[in-house]
């Protein structure tokens, strides 16, 4: 029996457990990437570990979230980061040389390949046919120490793709269509490996962005053969040696199955206020709008802003409409430049942003009250434009350009042929913005600098023997990390002080919960289904751990978000009857005893509601390893003891 591709890199890769599906498995990593959001954590983690310096492959620490400098908070920790990496043998890329994933995919990614970062959408270096997790921070910092990577061996479902995109749709519709038929759950446990004839004619950039969004399905990562395609990608960023041919067996075996006529498909929207609310642009019918913005690592490669760039030149965009374009890398900025192509986004009248994250964490940009924006991004989560009640769609660069112009929502399809997008057969190639790390012998010099901003990391004890403790706060089904810890330009400056972003910690759901968490001392959360999805943020669990938060009890945990509460010692509790979630209420005092004991023996979990009188069976999946981590209070703990 075959394997998939899947199957292939993870063979490649295991350095413990056995390649058995549901089961834990630990993964040698190649390459990890952070972000200064979630950075600095990652660092200040890493030092904690003792490891002078890094042993992958490749580390790379990208400034592209915190770049609006309004206060000292965010050079300060640029600053950090570039010192420590210098210090510890990590590649340093500096503020406006772009977004991670994006440069990532042009100057680092190699086929075959695998890359942790403290992102949720490092799976777009899946485009180029790596196997790339989006985690937390913590097991950043162990990838960079040598240490494994542990995942749940997943599922491989088979996207098959046959046909070829007909003009004016394009590989964000390729992917609003998944999202469509399987929803923000459908990839849990799962990985989306694409194939068919499809896939040839998809180019690199339109692989990454639908591997991009694959974080919006759950997913634990998407991937894409590495094909010709991929070396003539890799040739024109002079990168030619990197490439290995990587697919699938013919007599691969899937665990489901996916099938995507290209050619059938038309343009699509993401409604608010989730990636996977999609209909078609015809169906959404010609609203007006008031803001459009291309950009973010979904959408922001050259290919993207050349066809935005078309569609724009000789043509104003709409008096009432503000468009904002924020290229992905300075590579493409550079190009777009020297070709001509920049000229007419700015005789459009588009706003040119630098090459950054910007308005796709709420970094600027937010729209009017009550205004709807088309956005090229992944995300359309309540809030997280900056605007509580901006009605934020997602779209296609081709549909955002249009509907610049028109004012309304608009189907590209009526601006007749789309001209040939064949890319460059090379790029302009210039590294000078990436800072390379000090030699061993030099690094014992480099002084790491910190800013005042700069607070130690809360650090959990071990698991007490009973847990006592009420429930400060009761929330629905589909909680994003955005409600759990919101990002935007007032509270992302607070990433490296975690008793000051922590006053912000569930304000979306509820202003008074981190005074009242506080003050409690210890307490409990509980939650819905598919709690924690959107983001990796690892602050979504150490602000709640700095609050005294001792347990999570949902009816489900999305991947990342889980992994995060174990690594910090939060206990990640699941309903064993989903309908008992109506049963507790928030104030109510509930009881776990023995509960250290329950957890070292893997017994039933029952959990003890003295406020009503009743008891609720919960259950706690955790690997040997994991048991090991809530024992101790998280990963750090579990690693220092040995």
């Amino acid at each position: 029996m075959g394997l998939t591709l899947t199957e292939k890199i993870i063979k490649s890769h295991i350095v413990d457990g056995e390649m058995k599906k549901g089961t834990e498995i630990g993964l040698k990593i190649d390459q990890t990437l952070t972000q200064d959001a979630t950075g600095t954590m990652a660092y200040l983690q890493f030092e904690a570990m003792g490891v002078d310096q890094v042993k992958t492959e490749r580390s790379v620490a990208y400034i592209d979230h915190n770049t609006l400098q309004s206060g000292f908070e965010n050079a300060d920790d640029h600053r950090f980061i570039g010192s420590i990496a210098k210090k510890h043998g990590i590649w340093f890329s500096r503020p406006g040389n772009g977004i991670c994933h994006q440069v990532h995919l042009e100057r680092y990614g190699k086929p075959g390949r695998t890359l942790i970062g403290s992102d949720s959408h490092t799976p777009t270096g899946g485009g180029i046919g790596m196997l790339a997790f989006g985690s937390g921070g913590l097991d950043v910092a162990v990838a960079m120490g040598g240490g494994a990577y542990y995942i749940t061996m997943p599922q491989v479902v088979k996207i098959n793709l046959t046909g070829k995109l007909n003009d004016w749709v394009s590989a964000k519709d390729v992917i609003l269509r998944v999202l469509q038929l399987l929803s923000v759950k459908g990839g849990v446990g799962k990985v989306m490996e694409y194939t068919g004839d499809g896939v040839k004619t998809l180019s690199v950039p339109e692989r990454a962005t639908i591997t991009n969004m694959g974080a919006e399905l759950g997913a634990t990562t998407s991937i894409f053969p590495s094909d010709e395609v991929t070396k003539a990608f890799l040739r024109s960023q002079g990168r030619e040696e990197d490439w290995t041919e990587l697919t699938a067996d013919d007599d691969a075996v899937y665990d489901g199955e996916v099938n995507i006529d290209l050619s059938r498909l038309v343009p699509l929207a993401a409604c608010p206020h989730s990636p996977d609310n999609v209909r078609t642009v015809e169906e959404i019918g010609n609203i007006k709008i008031d803001q459009v913005c291309i950009g973010s690592c979904t959408n922001s490669s050259l290919q993207d802003l050349l066809k935005a760039a078309h569609i724009l030149k000789g043509k104003t965009v709409h008096p009432d409409v503000s468009l904002a374009i924020a290229p992905g890398s300075r590579q493409v900025y550079n190009m777009m430049a020297q070709c001509g192509a920049l000229s007419d986004l700015i005789d459009a009248g588009a706003r040119i942003l630098e090459c950054a994250c910007g308005p796709c964490i709420g970094m600027g940009q937010a729209p009017n009250s009550k205004g709807i924006s088309l956005r090229t991004f992944n995300r359309n989560f309540e809030g997280r434009s900056g605007t509580k009640d901006g009605q934020v769609y997602l779209v296609s660069p081709e549909t955002a350009a249009a509907s610049a112009v028109a004012g309304v929502l608009t189907d590209p399809g009526g601006l007749g042929k789309m001209p040939p997008y064949v890319m460059p057969e090379r790029f302009c190639i210039n590294d000078n913005m990436v800072v390379a790390p000090a030699s061993p012998e030099e690094a014992e010099k480099v002084e790491v600098l910190r800013g005042p901003n700069i607070k130690p990391f809360p650090i959990n004890t071990p698991l007490a023997e009973n847990i006592e403790a009420a429930v400060t706060l009761k929330v629905g089904d589909n909680i994003t990390t955005d409600h759990i810890m919101p990002a935007g330009a007032k509270i992302l400056p607070l990433r490296s002080n975690i008793p000051e972003i922590s006053k912000h910690c569930f304000a979306v759901c509820d202003e008074t919960f981190p005074s009242r968490a506080l003050e409690a001392g210890k307490s409990i959360v509980v939650g819905g289904a598919n709690y924690g999805q959107g983001s990796s943020r690892e602050h979504a669990a150490l602000a709640p751990l700095y609050l005294g938060v001792k347990a999570i009890i949902c009816k489900s945990f999305a991947r990342i978000h889980r992994q995060n509460l174990v690594n910090n010692g939060i206990l990640p509790l699941e309903f064993v009857n989903g309908s008992d979630y109506d049963r507790i209420d928030c104030g109510d005092e509930l009881v776990m005893e023995n509960i250290r004991d329950v957890i070292e023996h893997n017994k039933d979990i029952v959990v003890k509601d003295k406020t009503k009188g009743i008891e609720i069976p919960v259950k706690c999946e955790l690997s040997e390893r994991g048991r090991g981590m809530i024992l101790a209070g998280g990963l750090l703990n579990f690693t220092k003891n040995g």
